[in-house]
């Protein structure tokens, strides 16, 4: 069975529209805090995705 590499983060991309729809990315532990523009499915549109935490 193949090491995970613990260099890197799981982490939940929350959308900014208040839908409760979610991306779920990995990235570095030593790399700022994750932001993209996203499709939202529940809103039919793009929109500000930011990293909130993983429960």
């Amino acid at each position: 069975m193949a090491k995970k590499n613990k260099a890197r983060l799981l982490v939940k991309l929350l959308s900014t529209a208040g839908t409760g729809f979610f991306y779920v990315r990995s990235r570095p532990k030593a790399a700022p805090k994750l932001a993209f523009i996203k499709y939202d499915p529940k809103i039919h549109k793009r929109v500000l995705f930011e990293e909130s935490k993983m429960k």
